[in-house]
Parts: structure tokens; C-alpha cells; sequence
């Protein structure tokens, strides 16, 4: 598992650069509010302020970025007057946190931007809870805000921009659907409900530090989409926050505050999250709790008990999500799977028609961004099917039709890329034969797709060409076919009998 955080591949080493860049956004926020002659809350908020800031917005474009992140003081302002405002009345702030909870949730029907301005809105709630803010501190706080995101801004769209190297594709838009159907909504009312049962059980556990339970909830929602992939995020988040806590242990309490170590240990921990989040949940929440130990050390209040304590709250808030996903409107993982593996599939299709396009000679034509495309959805694929490839899952059977299922979406990629790679080269020539075959694989693709036609695809495998072939184009065509055709097999036995059953 730790290999796996730190060892991943990183192509065009984007996760260090994204992290190292982290770490100046952040260390660059605290400095300035500092330096600022603000006391230590407004410093600590600065430093929530950048890392969100750096983390959650991702939209497709620089330009788009910038605006999503000049927002955020529109969203996160009235929260943090109304948190603080709220400060002394225990039943009406609570009441009030649900419906920023409900509602940050419900924003993420808008895109990037809905779930970037949601998390925010959320996470200024959620610091006045950890810092005890109260009215008067909000003039601190809001030039905290201001100034951590200026220097956060300055570093991500001035000093490094990396998307100037690298433009980041567009991420996969949200599943579709309306009313009730459509599964932000649904995440909305699953949320809410598991936050509540956070916040009133969370309050039994302890007066003080109630709001761990409710985080806990909050952050199980984010970037998931059916109730097998909340339950895995759940496990981990709680795997992680173990981890984070025997550290913390370890390192943080000894510490005792000190200003320097602590401060460069933060550090550490800010590269954690940004270097492993794409590829390891438990690691990067082990990152989170570790730094959340760092900074109560810093406020003074850091002892084995506190430890303890936001253990038993992130258990019971991991377990107030757990419930909410099985009984509040529950998305079935197997719809929500199959959904993410049609719309790859579909884009399986436009990159091959797009290549082959290209190397009939249209200029218009470029498979790049469709490639890029495909490797987003197959990231969703991946998660979404995490909970049945889970070495805890005991069936073992649906185990190894995920497997399979990720093992031949994983070849028709190679097979994509490999096709676009041809493409791309001005020394191709257009053969009649391309366009037969894309034929062949738009076929492939409806069949895969379609309800009551994925039984036409199952013995598909024998009209695809098995003699050897030099064009490197048609090779790839070839190579994509059979893996379509093979998938309809796996594919094919989950509709009547669901991959995952829930």
C-alpha cells in the first residue's frame, strides 16, 4: 500500500510537480498573513484557505480556475458570518450546517466549479467549529482569506503555471439524470442525513469536538457516487486515520508545539496530500491526521486523548455514512458502474473515429483530447469498481469480472493511444481498410452499450481479422476489436446477475 502512494507512476512527473507546488502555495499564504501581524487562527485559516484553494478547484482552464478561485470569498464569506453569528446557539447553528452541508452537496450538479464553491462553503463552516471563531474575529479571518488566496493565485497562475505545460483535459461531467434520478441529488439528501447523525451522535461522543464526526461525513460524499464506493472511501478514511493517529503519537505530541519542526512537518504533510490523493486515499487521510495533530499542537491543546477521541468521531461519522448510502436513496454501485463504463466506451469509439479521421487526412480531426478524455472515465471506472476489486470483498466471483472488465478497458486504452500515436504522424497514409475497421469497432461499441444487443457481440471475436498486418494503424484498430468483443462476455453476464449486487 505504501509503495503504492509513493511508487505510482507519475507520468511527466505532474503529481510532483502539483505537490511541490502545494507546499509553495501554502507555506507562501501562512507567511504572509503572518508576517501580516494576524494572530494564529487567522494564520492557520490562510493556510486552509490556500490548500483548498490548490486542491479542489479543477476546472479545465486557467481562465476558468482563476474565476472559480476569485469566488470563493463570494461563497465562503456569508458562511463564515453565519457560523460565527451562530457561535452561542447551539440548535440553530446545527440547523444551519446541515444546510450548507445539503447544499454544497447539491452544487456539485454544476461541474467542477458547483463542487469546488461547495467544498469551500462546507470547509469556512467547518474552520469556525475548529477555531471557535466568533464575530469578532471575522475581520482577521476575511483578510486571512484574502490574502491566501492572492498568494495561493500567485504562485498557481504566475510563478508555476504547470496547466501552461500540461493543460489539464476537462473531468468527466457529472452522471445525468433528473429529479431524484440524478445522483448529486440524491448525495444531497444522503448527506445531510449523514451529517445530522454525525453531528447528534457526535455531540454525545463529546461537546467540543463534535464537528470531527461531521467532516468525517462530509469529505466520505466527495468525488463518489454510489453507495459501494462511499462504503470503500469509508474504510479507508477510517484505515488512514489510524495510521495518521499512531504518527501522531509518535511525532506530533512530542513535539509540543514547537514552532520550526512543526511548521516543516506540516510542510511535509501538505506535499502528502497534494502526492498521493490521486492514487491513495488512506495515505493522503494519513497526511490529513497527521497535520491535524500538528496543528492542535500548535494551538496547545495535543495530547494522546485528543488523538483518541478524533478516532471515535471519525468512526462515527464513517459509520453515519455508511448507514445513509444503504437506506436514504441509495445509487446501486452496478448502476452507477455501468453508466461510467458506457460513457468510456462510447469515447473508446470517438477516439478511433477521430484517429482515423486524421490519417484520412482531415485537419480537424485530432484523437489527443479524446484520449485524454478516455483516461479521466477510466479513472471513474476504476473507482466506481473499487468497492467489488476490494481484497475484502468476499465474492469472489464478481471479483474477477471487474478484474476483467479493468483489465480489457485498460487494453482498448493502449490500443487507443497507440492509434493516436500513428495519427499523429504527418508519414501515415490513409488506408481504405481504416474505415471498415472503425466500422467494426462503432458496431462493437453499440452492442457494448445498447440494451438487448451486448448477446450480438459475445461471439464477435471471430470476424475480427487474425492474419498479421504491418500498417501500425490497422494493427491497433485490430487489437481494439478484439478486446471490444471480449468485454461483451463480462459485461453481458453482469446485467442479468450485477457486478457488485448492490
Amino acid at each position: 500500500m505504501l509503495k503504492r502512494a509513493f511508487m505510482a507512476p507519475d507520468p511527466g512527473r505532474a503529481r510532483l510537480r502539483v505537490a511541490v507546488r502545494a507546499v509553495m502555495g501554502v507555506a507562501g499564504a501562512v507567511a504572509v498573513v503572518q508576517l501580516s501581524g494576524l494572530p494564529l487562527t487567522a494564520a492557520i485559516t490562510g493556510g486552509l484557505t490556500a490548500l483548498l484553494a490548490l486542491f479542489t478547484v479543477a476546472d479545465p482552464t486557467v481562465r476558468r480556475q482563476a474565476i472559480t478561485t476569485a469566488l470563493l470569498p463570494v461563497v465562503g464569506f456569508p458562511v463564515l458570518a453565519l457560523a460565527a453569528a451562530l457561535h452561542g446557539m447551539p440548535l440553530v447553528r446545527d440547523a444551519a450546517f446541515l444546510a450548507v452541508v445539503f447544499c454544497g452537496v447539491y452544487a456539485r450538479r454544476w461541474g467542477a466549479r458547483g463542487n469546488s464553491l461547495g467544498i469551500f462553503g462546507f470547509m469556512m463552516f467547518f474552520a469556525t467549529q475548529f477555531l471557535h471563531a466568533v464575530p469578532a474575529q471575522l475581520p482577521h479571518l476575511y483578510a486571512a482569506v484574502i490574502m491566501a488566496l492572492a498568494a495561493a493565485g500567485l504562485v498557481r497562475f504566475g510563478l508555476w503555471r504547470i496547466e501552461r505545460r500540461t493543460p489539464p483535459p476537462a473531468g468527466p461531467a457529472p452522471l445525468t439524470g433528473s429529479g431524484l434520478a440524478r445522483v448529486t441529488t440524491r448525495q444531497a439528501f444522503q448527506a445531510a442525513f449523514a451529517c445530522g447523525l454525525a453531528l447528534a451522535v457526535g455531540q454525545m461522543v463529546s461537546d467540543a469536538r463534535w464537528y470531527w464526526a461531521v467532516g468525517t461525513a462530509w469529505w466520505i460524499f466527495v468525488n463518489t457516487a454510489s453507495r459501494g464506493e462511499t462504503l470503500v472511501r469509508g474504510f479507508r478514511r477510517v484505515l488512514g486515520t489510524v495510521l495518521g493517529i499512531s504518527a501522531g503519537i509518535l511525532v506530533a505530541i512530542p513535539l509540543h508545539g514547537a514552532a520550526v519542526p512543526t511548521a516543516a512537518l506540516v510542510a511535509v504533510c501538505v506535499f502528502g496530500i497534494f502526492y498521493t490523493s490521486a492514487v491513495s486515499y488512506t495515505w493522503m487521510m494519513f497526511a490529513v491526521t497527521m497535520m491535524a495533530g500538528l496543528l492542535y499542537g500548535l494551538l496547545g491543546v495535543l495530547d494522546a486523548d485528543l488523538l483518541v477521541l478524533r478516532l471515535t468521531q471519525t468512526g462515527v461519522g464513517a459509520a453515519g455514512a455508511a448507514l445513509a448510502v444503504l437506506v436514504v436513496l441509495p445509487v446501486t454501485t452496478h448502476a452507477a458502474t455501468d453508466a461510467w463504463i458506457q460513457r468510456a466506451l462510447r469515447c473508446v469509439h470517438t477516439c478511433a473515429a477521430e484517429a482515423a479521421a486524421r490519417l484520412a487526412g482531415s485537419e480537424a480531426a485530432d484523437p489527443a483530447p479524446r484520449v485524454a478524455e478516455l483516461e479521466l472515465l477510466l479513472g471513474r471506472v476504476r473507482l466506481s469498481l473499487a468497492p467489488l476489486v476490494h481484497p475484502l470483498n468476499p465474492f469472489r466471483a464478481r471479483k474477477e469480472k471487474a478484474r476483467r472488465v479493468l483489465a480489457l478497458l485498460d487494453d482498448c486504452a493502449r490500443e487507443v493511444r497507440g492509434l493516436a500515436s500513428v495519427a499523429a504522424d504527418p508519414e501515415a497514409s490513409h488506408d481504405n481498410r481504416l474505415a471498415a475497421a472503425c466500422w467494426r469497432v462503432e458496431a462493437a461499441v453499440e452492442a457494448l452499450t445498447t440494451p438487448g444487443k451486448a448477446r450480438d457481440a459475445v461471439g464477435a471475436t471471430a470476424a475480427v481479422p487474425e492474419h498479421s498486418l504491418a500498417e501500425p494503424a490497422l494493427a491497433h484498430l485490430h487489437s481494439l476489436e478484439r478486446a471490444l468483443a471480449e468485454l461483451a462476455v463480462p459485461l453481458h453476464s453482469s446485467r442479468p446477475s450485477p457486478l457488485l449486487g448492490t
